[in-house]
């Protein structure tokens, strides 16, 4: 199924293949007695894990998420003595590993251990297409003319942003996704400006660039972020808050849908959402692409418990009983097309962490044997939660099961997620509204369904659907548009921590979209609609940057174009947006953005040299850019060094009035004590105040001091080869000491070897690794400060081997391509070296590489830190 996790592992406890699947009644009875015997340490273990080692069906590598009593700083290293690779380590402590299924009842023994479950798995909400290969993605050329959005002219964005001077100025955009693996390639194609992606968060595909292309097309102005939500739902959690924490993002727009998220609970995802709402961030999320009950596309069921009195089969438990009416119906039949394991997943209406009542949930085919089945343990510490998934062969006939195995009947939900529940075999289906779950629900976030902009989308959802909507292209969105089928629809009904039924999607927007990524070409799905919409939320913080979440919500209610059927409902939330609309009502106005540039420094007396030096005095001349959509008007610039042996005056000048895009420079004069510490550099606070809600501005600039010297000190890596951990977090690090050195004017960091070639497990090579499209390099300064020197690029090229890394080389690594490994010669770093320089050099420096994506492996062999002090 695309757009699965790539964490997903297969179910454990599947029933065995060819005769002895004949009696399945046999085998699940055997499994309950399992069940019913496990030892304390292994009810730690989710009863899928352990029932599967009883029956030694779990073996190699398995992909587990570990749940702990409180954070353990040994923990990960006693998962790496057991033979783990871990992944990551969440903010609470939880860790996604692949453990030796050998380890796994070692694990749980563990006190530190609350829990060990399958690694949780999820789906973004785009549909169509197909997941590329890395060697596809290696191969993505830039494209040979600007591709935009067709749902800029369909919320007519362009129109507004004309009328108003509004460009998304101010507002930093941020999405999260799977991953950006073609975000290099696009910012070469001018598809695409800086992007702050999180350290080590670039994770494994492209929905991500996709999505960051619309919402630069919508709201070119605007800054841009991202992270992964796929590294595992702990994960997704930590990067929401981060995104608002630490990257500062205003929007925040996400496409993913873990299939652990409560329907009926605010859960860890949904708690992250809700504290950057708090915290004055917009939160987007798509929908879904689950389906809905007015287009007759929806595999949604949910309702009280009301029991049959009769069991399926021969397993213990009592059957829902689907039919409100006379007669009994204790299967739920599925349509034929519901397969290449579609998703199923079972809650009840119990609180995470709490369910002691136990359901199971069972898919049997049409001849009554059963084909798959979730039955875990919940006794009183377990989430209400059960999931399979349907054969990849599909058939007809299949037909799902829920029964109370025991406790009190509960409130459910049963969902074939992309799947669809049709009447078959003289049973009727049973649907109902209601499948929009998660953090999507949360109930101040932006939950968005989608609508066509162009064409349609090209491909029946399954077989005898009536056609598929098309949009409006190159016109605008009316009252008239139809959304798409699959779209999701509401409302969602919570139980905990109170009850309450919140009206879900919110709007609806643009997809089926134009983006320059190979295989986003056209972009469908509720994935692509959520991004237009948190672009024209971004557009109104351009335009009115103090406008609260609540406010954009009124100005989105009182101008969305309400569409079939009328007022608010299910399936389009209230509307499908115009930003031109949106942005008349708010009353965007252009709002002036002044930034300081880097100051020219010009040293005027002295020893006749130009080196800034103790005793001497400089000019600086200090540029301010106008990088707003408005006119700056009393524009103020104020600047410090906060140490008094370092005095700027004046402290504070007036530039005037600066239009956009035009730059301002004034003078000021910089005087370095005598007993100025030789190479120390100048730390130059810079504020900038002007009439409007986004000032002031703040930056930070280093100045150099003292004369650069001209020889250089090595100092090299000593230690044994360390490999480079598959697809974590955590990384390869090596230390590398350095004492007696004070500070430095210049630093460059190199990869060694000795003889460079392609050679997989090259052990002449600084850093062999196949695939060097997937590591990330960081070298740390011992202040703490680090530089990125490369971030996911070279593709499929194997190793690198004497690469220099020189703030002043001609080329940027982030250009090479495979066809340059094995990768060797100087280059620019992706981050500044520069910036480690404000400390002094002593101490331990160390490099870090990670890797973001599975299969390729390497090892760090050789590297080397060269810096370069002053003349004395």
């Amino acid at each position: 199924m695309a757009g699965v996790a790539a964490a997903a592992i297969t179910m454990v406890c599947a029933l065995p293949s060819g005769a002895a699947a004949a009696d399945p009644a046999k085998q699940i009875e055997a499994l309950q007695q399992i069940k019913r015997s496990l030892s304390p340490a292994e009810r730690k273990l989710d009863s899928r894990l352990a029932v599967g080692l009883r029956r030694q069906q779990v073996s190699g590598m398995t992909e587990v998420d570990i749940a702990v009593e409180k954070p353990d700083a040994d923990l990960v290293e006693r998962l790496q003595k057991v033979g783990a690779t871990v992944r990551n380590v969440a903010s609470t402590g939880e860790v996604r590993a692949a453990v030796p299924a050998s380890a796994l009842r070692t694990v749980a023994t563990w006190g530190a251990v609350a829990k060990v479950e399958p690694a949780a798995q999820a789906i973004t909400a785009r549909i169509g297409g197909r997941t590329l290969s890395k060697e596809e993605r290696a191969a993505i050329t830039a494209a040979a003319a600007a591709v935009v959005s067709e749902g800029v002219r369909a919320h007519a964005a362009d129109t507004a942003r004309e009328t108003t001077k509004v460009t998304g100025v101010g507002a930093k955009l941020c999405a999260l996704s799977d991953g950006v693996d073609s975000l290099a390639a696009s910012q070469a194609a001018g598809e695409l400006p800086d992007v702050d992606v999180l350290p080590d968060q670039a994770g494994e595909g492209d929905e991500g660039t996709a999505m960051l292309e619309i919402l630069h097309d919508m709201a070119p102005g605007a800054e841009l972020g991202f992270a992964s939500a796929f590294i595992s739902d702990a994960s997704f959690a930590d990067n929401i808050r981060a995104l608002r924490t630490d990257a500062g993002c205003d929007v925040i727009v996400d496409d993913v849908l873990y299939f652990n998220e409560s329907p009926f609970e605010d859960g860890p995802i949904a708690q992250a959402v809700k504290n950057v709402i708090a915290d004055g961030a917009l939160y987007f999320s798509s929908a879904g692409n689950e389906g809905n009950v007015l287009d007759g596309t929806s595999g949604n069921y949910e309702n009280d418990f009301r029991g049959s009195g009769r069991s399926v089969g021969k397993f213990a438990g009592e059957a829902h009983d689907f039919d409100p009416g006379e007669p009994v119906q204790v299967f739920e039949p599925i349509s034929p097309d519901s397969d290449d394991g579609v998703p199923v997943a079972l809650w009840w209406a119990k609180a995470l962490g709490a369910a002691a009542d136990d359901y199971d949930l069972y898919l049997f085919d049409g001849a009554g044997t059963v084909v798959d089945f979730a039955q875990d343990v919940q006794d009183g510490d377990d989430d209400p939660y059960e999931l399979l998934f349907t054969p990849t062969f599909g058939g007809s006939g299949l037909r799902l099961a829920v029964v109370r195995f025991s406790g009190a009947p509960k409130y459910f939900q049963l969902s074939a997620l992309r799947g669809r529940f049709e009447a078959a075999g003289g049973l009727p289906a049973w649907v109902t509204p209601g499948v929009t779950r998660g953090h999507s629900a949360v109930a101040d976030a932006f939950s968005i369904a989608a609508a066509p902009a162009a064409t349609a989308l090209p491909f029946d959802l399954e077989p005898g659907d009536p056609p598929n909507p098309t949009g409006p292209f190159p016109g605008s969105f009316t009252s008239a548009q139809l959304p798409e089928r699959f779209t999701s629809d509401g409302p969602r009904r919570v139980f905990f921590p109170s009850e309450e039924v919140r009206a879900k999607p919110d709007f609806t927007a643009a997809d089926g979209v134009s983006t320059s990524v190979e295989g986003f070409q056209p972009f469908f799905g509720t994935s692509a609609a959520a991004p237009h919409a948190a672009a024209i939320a971004g557009l109104v913080l351009s335009g009115n940057p103090s406008a609260s979440g609540a406010e954009v919500r009124e100005a989105f209610n009182a101008t969305a174009l309400d569409l079939t059927p009328a007022g608010y409902d299910n399936r389009t939330g209230a509307g499908v947006l115009r930003a031109d609309g949106v942005l008349s009502y708010t009353g965007a106005t252009p709002q002036p953005l002044v930034r300081a540039q880097a100051p020219d420094v010009t040293v005027t007396t002295g020893d006749g040299d130009a080196f800034l030096e103790p005793g001497e005095t400089a000019r600086l001349r200090l540029p301010v850019t106008n990088v707003g959509d408005g006119t700056a008007t009393g524009v103020s610039v104020t600047v410090s060094t906060g140490d008094a042996k370092a005095v700027v005056t004046p402290r504070s000048q007036s530039y005037g009035e600066i239009a956009p895009g035009i730059t301002r420079s004034q003078d000021f004069t910089l005087r370095l004590a005598s007993d100025y510490p030789l190479g120390q550099r100048v730390v130059l606070n810079v504020r900038v105040t002007f009439a409007g809600v986004l000032s002031p501005t703040a930056d930070r600039f280093s100045i150099p001091t003292g004369q650069p010297g001209t020889e250089a000190k090595r100092f090299s890596y000593a230690g044994t080869p360390v490999p480079i951990p598959d697809a974590s977090t955590l990384g390869a690090t090596v230390t590398i000491p350095v004492s007696g050195f004070g500070y430095a004017s210049k630093v460059r960091f190199s990869i060694d070897g000795t003889t460079c070639n392609t050679t997989v497990g090259s052990t002449t090579v600084g850093i062999d690794h196949s695939f060097t499209g997937d590591l990330t390099g960081t070298l740390t300064a011992p202040s703490g400060v680090s530089a990125r020197l490369f971030q996911r690029v070279g593709g499929t090229g194997n190793n690198l081997c004497q690469v220099v890394f020189d703030d002043t080389a001609a080329r940027g690594f982030q250009s090479v391509v495979a066809a340059n490994a094995p990768f060797t010669g100087t280059w620019k770093p992706f981050e500044p070296l520069s910036g480690l320089l404000d400390a002094s050099a002593d101490g331990d420096w160390t490099f870090t590489v990670t890797d973001g994506a599975r299969l390729d492996t390497g090892t760090v062999r050789a590297v080397s830190l060269e810096l370069t002090g002053f003349v004395r």
